[in-house]
């Protein structure tokens, strides 16, 4: 599973003109997920997002994280993440996951993100989205966690 962090002051997602989903300060996640991801994967690249220390403490080092801070998290799939972009000029899409297999780990974390964690907002999964952002930093960091290193803390 891939998710693309970034640091945000605020951000928000629409479709077809409604915003479905936004935040303040926090975290705007894209999420990524591929072929062989579980519930497992969710979970665990969860952990990094909500632990992830990203955010500036009082010395104005990254040593914070979305837990320490309470910000917004907005979460969003994005297939396209998960993309193989070593060879040609058009990017292949074997190494993504089936939709429902997306689908069902995207409502698990999300659903567990909501358990862990105030507020979470969402995008719409499957729909053509429009995201708006304005980039803290600016900071983005790509997390990732393959299916054989979930079990690993």
């Amino acid at each position: 599973m891939i998710a693309l962090l970034q640091r945000v002051s605020q951000a928000s997602v629409s479709v077809e003109g409604e915003t479905v989903g936004e935040i303040g300060a926090g975290l705007m996640v894209l999420l990524g997920v591929e072929r062989g991801d579980g519930f497992a994967q969710a979970d665990r690249i969860l952990e990094r997002i909500l632990g992830y220390r990203v955010f500036a403490d009082c010395e104005g080092r990254m040593n914070l994280s979305l837990r320490d801070t309470q910000g917004g998290l907005l979460l969003v799939s994005q297939f396209t993440l998960a993309a193989d972009t070593d060879k040609g000029m058009r990017p292949g899409f074997a190494s993504a996951a089936d939709p429902e297999q997306a689908r069902a780990c995207f409502e698990h974390l999300v659903g567990a993100a909501r358990a862990q964690h105030a507020p979470v907002a969402t995008g719409r999964f499957g729909a053509n989205m429009s995201v708006a952002l304005v980039n803290e930093g600016p900071v983005t960091f790509r997390l990732r966690v393959p299916p054989d290193e979930a079990g690993r803390v």
